[in-house]
C-alpha cells in the first residue's frame, strides 16, 4: 500500500488498538491485535480468516513453508489451521493487525452471485497463503477502519465493507482456497468439512473411519487428502485441537489442568500433561501463566472454532 495510506491505517488502528492483545470491534467477526515486543515462535491455530497486519510483520510456519503477513502481503485461511507464528514488534513500532473471520455462508453467496469468469478451479487450493496487498484491499481496509472508529459506522457501513474484502480475495489469486472449501464436490471442500466437524466434537471419540465415509472416501484417500491440507494426520489434528483448547479452558475459565484434559476429551490426566508439555514446551500450569500476560490470548468473540492467534 502507499506510505501515505499505511501512515492513516496505522494512526487509526493505535485507537483502535491501544492495548496489547486482542481489542473487539464494534462488529462481529473483525477484531484488532497488537503486540509491543517481539513474540518468538508459538503454535497458533486459526480458524478461517483474512489477517492483514498493517505495522510489523508476522510468519506463520506450515511444514517446510513460510507464510510472511506484513504490509504488503495479507494472510488468507480457508480452513481452520494449526501452525506456528512468530511476531516482529517493537515498543517504538507495535505490531497492528486486523483479523476478520471468514463468513462462509456470506463467501457462498457472492460465489453464487460471481460471473463464471471468477469462479475459480479448486486445483490450486491451498489451506493457508500470503498475497501481496493491492491498492483495492488496501484502500478498503482503510475505509473499514474509519468506519470501526464510529459505532453508527460500524453497524451500518461496516458490514459492507467486509463483504467488499472476502470479494476481492475470492476474486483474487486466494480466491481458489475459498471457493474450494465450499466446495462440497471436492477433494478439498471434503476435508474442509471433517475439520469443521473436528472443531464441533473435539471432546468426544473421533473415529477416521467415519470421517472418511462421511467424505465419500477411502480410508486411505481420506488420509493422504487430509495430510495435504493440514500436513498432519487426521488423529495429530484432533490432539492439536484439543490442546488448544485445554490451554484456552486453563485461562479463560481458569480450570485447572486435570479438569481441562476432561473436558477436551482426555481419558488420563498424566496422558495429557505429558503431550501439552511436548507440543508447547511447558508444564500446563507454566503455560497458563505465561498466556495471561501475552499476545496470544483467548478469542474475545463466539466462534465455531477452537481459535488462538
Amino acid at each position: 500500500m502507499s506510505e501515505s495510506r499505511q501512515q492513516r491505517i496505522v494512526r487509526l488502528l493505535e485507537a483502535l488498538a491501544p492495548c496489547e492483545g486482542y481489542t473487539l470491534s464494534a462488529l462481529d467477526g473483525v477484531r484488532f491485535m497488537r503486540a509491543d515486543v517481539p513474540i518468538a515462535r508459538v503454535p497458533v491455530l486459526y480458524e478461517p480468516s483474512i489477517v492483514i497486519v498493517c505495522q510489523g510483520r508476522k510468519r506463520g510456519f506450515l511444514g517446510d513453508a513460510v507464510y510472511v503477513y506484513d504490509p504488503q502481503h495479507y494472510l488468507v485461511l480457508s480452513v481452520p489451521l494449526p501452525f506456528e507464528s512468530d511476531t516482529l514488534a517493537s515498543r517504538e513500532e507495535p505490531m497492528l493487525a486486523v483479523a476478520i473471520s471468514i463468513d462462509l455462508k456470506l463467501a457462498a453467496e457472492l460465489v453464487l452471485a460471481l460471473d463464471a469468469r471468477h469462479r475459480q478451479q479448486p486445483s490450486a487450493a491451498a489451506g493457508i497463503c500470503s498475497t501481496p496487498l493491492n491498492e483495492e484491499m488496501s484502500d478498503a481496509l482503510l475505509r473499514l477502519l474509519t468506519a470501526l472508529s464510529s459505532r453508527d459506522d460500524a453497524l451500518i457501513l461496516g458490514p459492507g465493507i467486509v463483504r467488499e474484502l472476502l470479494y476481492r480475495v475470492l476474486t483474487g489469486p486466494q480466491g481458489a482456497a475459498v471457493h474450494a472449501a465450499l466446495n462440497q464436490q471436492s477433494h478439498f471442500g471434503r476435508i474442509g468439512k471433517a475439520l469443521r466437524r473436528i472443531h464441533a466434537s473435539f471432546d468426544r471419540p473421533v473415529d477416521v473411519a467415519t470421517l472418511a465415509r462421511d467424505a465419500g472416501m477411502s480410508v486411505a484417500a481420506f488420509h493422504a487428502h487430509f495430510k495435504a491440507v493440514t500436513r498432519s494426520t487426521p488423529i495429530q489434528y484432533l490432539k492439536t485441537t484439543r490442546l488448544h483448547k485445554a490451554r484456552l479452558l486453563m485461562v479463560q475459565d481458569g480450570v485447572s489442568a486435570a479438569t481441562a484434559s476432561h473436558l477436551v476429551g482426555y481419558e488420563s490426566s498424566s496422558q495429557f500433561s505429558r503431550e501439552f508439555k511436548r507440543f508447547f514446551g511447558r508444564t500446563p500450569a507454566t503455560e497458563a501463566a505465561v498466556m495471561k500476560n501475552a499476545l496470544i490470548q483467548l478469542p474475545a468473540q463466539p466462534t465455531a472454532y477452537v481459535t488462538v492467534q
